[in-house]
């Protein structure tokens, strides 16, 4: 079996999904970050499959870019703390890998999910 990724975005203010959100997947190498996916969140906070397939995993380090400001302009909540929201980390096994994020207008959580 390979390894995969997912993620899920959720609004923790408005206590709901969060539709529309732009995130982006990129690998992290000795040169810098090498973008792989861009994607938007469903109605669901999810994307519409995994963010990294089965086909494409390798292990190794890397980013996913969550456009938060975007986001949060677009539900009308202008506080200009939060923009791009940077989250790097590594999967070394051939196993499922799910990343979410809990979004507010000021802060943020994530975890590695199941």
């Amino acid at each position: 079996m390979s390894g995969y990724l997912t993620t899920h975005v959720l609004d923790t203010a408005r206590g709901c999904p969060a539709p529309g959100l732009l995130i982006c997947l990129s690998r992290i190498t000795d040169s810098g970050p090498v973008p792989l996916c861009e994607r938007r969140t469903n109605a669901d906070g999810r994307t519409d499959g995994p963010i990294l397939t089965e086909a494409d995993f390798a292990a190794g380090p890397y980013e996913l870019l969550f456009h938060a400001g975007e986001y949060l302009r677009l539900m009308g909540v202008e506080s200009g703390f939060l923009d791009l929201i940077p989250i790097r980390f590594s999967m070394t096994q051939a196993v499922h890998y799910h990343v979410p994020l809990l979004l507010s207008p000021y802060g943020y959580t994530t975890y590695r999910g199941s």
